[in-house]
């Protein structure tokens, strides 16, 4: 007669043991963010911070009044004799739409960055051309040297210009010597000054993208047109352009939008007469102390910026659903 089995505590405790494990490795997966979520809630955060905070309290002062003290701008919500009060003031806004300085100098600010932006396409998409085409082994290092100003500091590139640009700089001492001009070139303090410095500036934010999505074309399309008898340039108009179009786009983008609010270029590179809507912004917040006109033009600015923006959106969404 054989002896009943017992089991030992260990073999007991074991199954009671790997259940517990489970449940509370299950009850920390609902505090711990998985990988997808940390991708995704990591730039969030970024925006929300540095951005989007910081956006809604310009928003806040664009709609006080102006005052003498600090903070030199009234409060929105006030409590007294135990009522609430607001106290919203469009009258900044308004002011932006009817003085024709504002308005001139948000136009000009759009023409400049628009100058800039197809002077950047125009210089750039052969350069990205020329590296996407490249063997295999260049491009790394071609592409570096698009990416080397970014080793140096924006202001120490913007400086190193202005003794380019000088009447006495470099550039009109060089013309001058090989005999191309007899007098200096005025480039300093001037608008041409404030595009060169642009377009250098900004010039690497046009390649990346348009170097991103000409790497990835599909040369056979290229060999096939040859085939049926396609020259260089029809090839290149109906296949090559309409393939990067995404890519110019973005680069435009890239390039457009911070050039509008531009401050260290104009006022470095350009004259008394150069508006850009940086400097107003600068002058209203540190010379004039006018902190809620400074927040109602920033705030203008940005809604400006959100036209351009929502529009490329528009026609990527549409462009996927017309893929799909």
């Amino acid at each position: 007669m054989s002896n009943p089995t017992t089991s030992s505590p260990a073999a007991l405790g074991a199954p009671s043991g790997s259940r517990l494990f489970g449940s509370l490795k299950k009850r920390l997966s609902m505090f711990v963010p998985s990988g997808r979520s940390t991708v995704i809630g990591v730039p969030f955060l970024w925006l929300t911070v540095f951005f989007a905070l910081p956006f809604v309290l310009v928003l806040k002062i664009s709609f006080a009044d102006l005052r003498l003290g600090i903070p030199p701008y009234t409060d929105l919500v006030t409590v007294k004799d135990g009522m609430v009060h607001f106290a919203m003031q469009l009258s900044h806004y308004a002011f932006l739409l009817q003085d024709d300085l504002y308005v001139a100098t948000y136009i000009s600010s759009l023409k400049m960055a628009a100058v800039s932006t197809f002077f950047c396409l125009l210089i750039g998409y052969p350069i990205a051309y020329y590296i996407a085409r490249s063997e295999p082994t260049k491009r790394n290092l071609l592409m570096m040297g698009v990416m080397l100003p970014f080793w140096t500091s924006f202001l120490i590139r913007v400086y190193a210009w202005i003794g380019i640009l000088k009447d006495d700089g470099l550039l009109n001492h060089t013309l001058m010597a090989i005999g191309m001009i007899h007098s200096p070139l005025r480039l300093y303090h001037t608008d041409i000054g404030v595009y060169i410095g642009m377009v250098y500036s900004y010039l690497p934010f046009m390649v990346m993208p348009l170097y991103a999505h000409l790497v990835k074309m599909d040369l056979t399309l290229l060999e096939a047109a040859y085939d049926l008898g396609c020259k260089p340039w029809t090839a290149f108009t109906r296949i090559t352009l309409p393939l990067s179009k995404n890519g110019i786009i973005a680069g435009s983008l890239l390039v457009f939008i911070p050039a509008v609010g531009e401050y260290v270029i104009p006022e470095l590179l350009g004259g008394a007469d150069t508006l850009m809507i940086g400097r107003v912004m600068w002058d209203e917040f540190f010379n004039d102390m006018d902190w809620p006109m400074a927040s109602a033009v920033t705030v203008a600015m940005v809604l400006l910026l959100l036209v351009p923006m929502a529009v490329f959106q528009y026609y990527q969404v549409k462009e996927l659903e017309g893929a799909k």
